[in-house]
């Protein structure tokens, strides 16, 4: 799991993601290539995100709390990673 932090960190320093209130804009623009979501999410906010990150055909992570805190110190539940070489590193990790 630690390189699946390290490479979000990384998209994340390179501006290669959306957080906030640019999350689901950039899935439905299909900007988004991977959303990765800490499993501290509410129930509502996972199910949206599933929702959405199904309906268009886009992959969907998600982290336990304590990996995701890792990222960045800013107090964030959820990211978009939207460059396509970085979801696919992660996406690899995780398949294994």
């Amino acid at each position: 799991m630690n390189k699946i932090v390290n490479y979000c960190q990384l998209a994340l320093r390179c501006g290669k993601t959306s957080t906030g209130s640019d999350l689901i804009p950039s899935i439905q623009n299909q900007k988004a290539k991977l959303v990765v979501y800490s499993s501290a999410c509410g129930l509502n906010r996972k199910k949206k995100l599933k929702d959405k990150c199904a309906y268009y055909k886009i992959e969907c992570i998600e982290l336990n709390e304590l990996f995701f805190n890792q990222i960045t110190q800013k107090n964030i539940q959820s990211l978009a990673i939207t460059d396509q070489k970085f979801a696919e590193m992660i996406m690899n990790i995780e398949k294994g």
